[in-house]
């Protein structure tokens, strides 16, 4: 079974040639689009607002969780570090 629908299709082919016209602009600030892979990305947000097809988004939850993890892990040695220096 396809994980995007033919209009999903449609929708990120439409906004390739936006971005390769240089006419598509991202939503917030309004300038121009040179990633391929952010006009990809507006292209199937568009297609999801139409009820398009489209698989959900990752959860930015999930990916900050790891690098919490490491920078906990960095204070600890640098503790270390520092109480080493001061005797």
């Amino acid at each position: 079974m396809a994980k995007y629908s033919k209009a999903a299709g449609k929708k990120v082919e439409k906004v390739m040639k936006e971005k390769k016209a240089g006419t598509l602009k991202s939503g917030r600030s309004g300038k121009k689009v040179t990633s391929r892979k952010q006009a990809i990305a507006i292209g199937l947000s568009e297609a999801r607002k139409q009820g398009a097809k489209v698989p959900k988004k990752k959860s930015a939850a999930k990916k900050k969780a790891a690098p919490k993890k490491r920078a906990a892990a960095k204070k600890k040695s640098g503790a270390r570090k520092t109480a080493r220096k001061s005797k």
